[in-house]
C-alpha cells in the first residue's frame, strides 16, 4: 500500500487511507491528502482477474469514452494516473493498484429506500449502456472468460460437486438438486446469443443497486463504479442482475428465508425506468428481460454454492456459511420469481 499511495498522482500528500465499502472481490480504501481531497485506492483480487492489465485497459478506454459524453464530471469515474503517466500500479509483490476521484456528494444504496430509487438506478444503467452504443466492443477483453455463460458454469458446478474438495456436499443435497433441476432452463440465454437471436452490447454485468452512485441532495443516479466486468454480453445480464439483487425484500445474505422474495412492484419500476432510456432494445432483447432475472439469479445461486463446496476461496466472507446463506437466499429468489413469471413477460411485452 505504500508504494501504490506514492505512486499516484494526487493532490496532495496522504495522510489516511481507510479501508472503505462493502464489495466481496477487491480490497477498496478511501484515502485522504492534506489538500483535502479524497481519492479511492483499490488493489486488484488477481485470484479473480487472471489478467489485470486487459481489465485496467477496459476501464481506461471506458470511462474515458463515458468522459466525453458529461458535461459534470461526477457522471463517470475518472482514473488518477501514476508518476509515470500509467493508469495502474505494480507493487513489489506484483499486485496491481488502481485509483480513482472520490464522486463527492454522492452516496451508495445497499436497498432502495423508494420505488424511485430503483426506477432511477434503471435508468442510470439504462443510460450507461445507451451511452456505450458507439463504443467499439472489439477492442475489449473478457476480463472474466464465460463469465454469464451459465451452461458452462454448470459443467464447473458439477466438478465442484465431484470434487467436494471442502467435504460440503451431503449438507447442501436440497440446494444442489434445486440448482441441477433447472439446468435445461439455464441454457436459454447463452443460446440465443449463439444463434443471433440476440444481439452483443458493450454491458457492465455487474449491475446490483450499490454500483450505482446517487447525489446525497437530490437522490437523482450520478454514476455507475465497478466496472471491472464490463466486456460483451446481452441486455439480459444487466437486467437481470439489477432485479435479482434490487427487487429482492431482503438482503442478498439474509438467513431467514421467510423475508425473500422478489417484489413485483419493484419489478415493474426498473422496467419502466431501464427501457425507455435504452431506445435500440429490439422486441427480442426486451422479451429476453425477465428469462435474464431468472437465469442470472440462478447462475449466481450456482455461483454462491460452488464456492461454498471449494472451501470459500472466491468471495469474500464474514462467517463460515455465509457463501451457503447467499445460495439459499438466490435459490428463494428463483422460486419466487417462477411464480410471477407470466407476469413478469406480460409488463415487458407491453412496452414492445
Amino acid at each position: 500500500m505504500e508504494s501504490a499511495l506514492a505512486s499516484f498522482h494526487f493532490d496532495g500528500k496522504p495522510v489516511s487511507c481507510e479501508k472503505y465499502g462493502e464489495g466481496h472481490i477487491n480490497h477498496t480504501y478511501l484515502v485522504v491528502t492534506d489538500s483535502g481531497k479524497r481519492y479511492i485506492l483499490q488493489r486488484l483480487s488477481q485470484s479473480v482477474f487472471k489478467d489485470p492489465e486487459g481489465l485496467m485497459k477496459n476501464v481506461a478506454a471506458v470511462t474515458s469514452f463515458l468522459s466525453e459524453k458529461y458535461d459534470d464530471p461526477r457522471r463517470s469515474l475518472h482514473l488518477i494516473p501514476t508518476d509515470k503517466g500509467e493508469t495502474w500500479h505494480v507493487d513489489g509483490e506484483g499486485e496491481y493498484w488502481r485509483a480513482y476521484d472520490f464522486v463527492e456528494g454522492s452516496t451508495c444504496l445497499q436497498q432502495p429506500r423508494s420505488t424511485e430509487d430503483f426506477r432511477n438506478s434503471a435508468a442510470a444503467f439504462g443510460n450507461f449502456q445507451a451511452a456505450l452504443s458507439g463504443f467499439p466492443v472489439e477492442i475489449l477483453t473478457e476480463t472474466i472468460p464465460n463469465f454469464h455463460n451459465t451452461p458452462k458454469r454448470y459443467e464447473q458446478f458439477k466438478a465442484s460437486i465431484e470434487r467436494n474438495a471442502a467435504g460440503r456436499v451431503d449438507e447442501v443435497r436440497e440446494e444442489i438438486s434445486f440448482i441441477l433441476d433447472r439446468e435445461g432452463d439455464a441454457a436459454y440465454l447463452q443460446n440465443s446469443l449463439l444463434d443471433g437471436t440476440l444481439p452483443p452490447r458493450v454491458t457492465h454485468n455487474d449491475t446490483k443497486l450499490n454500483n450505482v452512485l446517487f447525489d446525497e441532495l437530490t437522490d437523482e443516479a450520478l454514476c455507475i463504479i465497478d466496472l471491472d466486468t464490463v466486456m460483451p454480453g446481452l441486455v439480459a445480464y444487466d437486467f437481470g442482475d439489477s432485479i435479482r439483487f434490487g427487487a429482492s425484500t431482503a438482503a442478498e445474505d439474509e438467513k431467514d428465508l421467510s423475508k425473500v422474495s422478489m417484489d413485483i412492484e419493484l419489478y415493474r419500476a426498473y422496467c419502466d425506468g431501464f427501457i425507455p432510456a435504452c431506445p435500440s432494445l429490439s422486441p427480442e432483447e426486451i422479451r429476453s428481460l425477465p428469462y435474464g432475472a431468472k437465469i442470472i439469479t440462478l447462475e449466481n445461486a450456482l455461483r454462491f454454492l460452488m464456492d461454498y463446496l471449494d472451501g470459500d476461496i472466491y468471495y469474500q466472507i464474514a462467517r463460515p456459511e455465509h457463501n451457503l446463506d447467499r445460495a439459499r437466499t438466490q435459490c428463494k429468489l428463483v422460486s419466487s420469481m417462477e411464480e410471477q413469471f407470466e407476469e413478469m413477460k406480460n409488463i415487458c411485452e407491453a412496452y414492445i
